[in-house]
């Protein structure tokens, strides 16, 4: 299994919302965010912060898909 951002990248744009923005407003570091373009896994902690920044659930942010490696639409 692979997780995808999609989601959260799609939220931004209708929120009209820039990643930096989203990183500060969340608390989280620009590693994280990094690692989120890349489709890797983040600490549900993480997650946790941008759900409560983005008054959002998880399902809204990240998904679970088949595969190994996925590349992002975004990129």
């Amino acid at each position: 299994m692979a997780v995808i951002y999609d989601k959260l990248w799609k939220l931004l744009q209708e929120k009209n919302m820039k990643r930096i923005e989203m990183q500060r407003k969340a608390g989280i570091s620009g590693n994280i965010l990094a690692r989120m373009g890349r489709n890797e896994y983040i600490s549900m902690e993480s997650v946790e912060k941008i759900c409560c920044a983005l008054h959002c659930r998880t399902d809204d942010i990240l998904e679970f898909v088949n595969g190994d490696s996925v590349e992002s639409e975004d990129q």
